[in-house]
């Protein structure tokens, strides 16, 4: 078994999109989970923008926060400092809130991989100098 994953918006539109060219992968790999997956809102509001036109996308976002399958584990108003803080410190990249979110979660998860797409996790660091932990197809 993995540990448990910090989703990314990428990972969650593949794994509802069946057309989506990594939906068969990230089915594989939330397969192999021990433990439920944690995200952030801003990555759950980006995940529903992209599926707004897949058919039943919504409510199957709906439906994995009320199963608690897919749990929001994180408060940005409680960790405002250090998500400005890194989308300052990234802002050349340029960082996104979800991505901010994404790294302080991985932050205060250190065990969790960050399971994305997005190959501007190989630059972020957490705690300032550690790479993040990511689970990602290889390309």
């Amino acid at each position: 078994m993995r540990p448990s994953i910090i989703l990314d918006a990428g990972p969650l539109v593949a794994f509802i999109n069946a057309r989506d060219t990594n939906h068969e992968w990230t089915v594989t790999q939330l397969k192999t989970l021990a433990g439920p997956m944690i995200t952030c809102e801003a990555a759950i509001s980006e995940a529903l923008f992209l599926l707004r036109m897949v058919n039943g996308g919504t409510a199957q976002v709906a439906g994995m926060l009320k199963s608690d399958g897919l749990q929001v584990g994180f408060n940005l108003a409680a960790e405002m400092v250090p998500v400005c803080d890194l989308l300052t410190k990234y802002a050349d990249v340029p960082m996104s809130l979800t991505d901010a979110c994404l790294v302080r979660m991985s932050e205060m998860h250190p065990k969790h991989l960050v399971m994305t797409f997005d190959s501007d996790f190989r630059i972020y660091r957490r705690n300032r100098r550690q790479s993040v932990p990511i689970l990602s197809p290889s390309k």
